[in-house]
């Protein structure tokens, strides 16, 4: 069956850098487009980044332009998410998820990871 599976949360300091990923299985990686998700305390879903099918095209959201990089290697079948310069409000619990395109429904969804960015 389909699983996305994060890792690489945790407690951060302010300024500092996270790595994430997401081990996909299940599916035919390589031809989904990959997006990143979160959720911070008490808010609803927020669209952070994707990345095309073969990774030759990105988006972000402005609030994580010039901070956050997604990369995914379609060998490993994973997703990833560099995370510097890391702030406060972007304590979150992080999703990955799995659609056709990058504008279309994202079929396939993570449990997510917990970021805290705290001092």
């Amino acid at each position: 069956q389909v699983q996305l599976v994060e890792s690489g949360g945790g407690l951060v300091q302010p300024g500092g850098s996270l790595r994430l990923s997401c081990a996909a299985s299940g599916f035919t990686f390589s031809s989904y487009a990959m997006s990143w998700v979160r959720q911070a305390p008490g808010k609803g879903l927020e669209w952070v980044s994707s990345i095309n099918p073969g990774g030759g095209s990105t988006a972000y959201a402005d609030s994580v332009k010039g901070r956050l990089t997604i990369s995914r290697d379609d060998a490993e079948n994973t997703l990833h998410l560099q995370m510097n310069s890391l702030k406060p409000g972007d304590t979150a619990v992080y999703y990955c998820a799995a659609g056709r395109t990058m504008r279309a429904r994202m079929e396939y969804w993570g449990k997510g990871t917990l970021v805290t960015v705290s001092s």
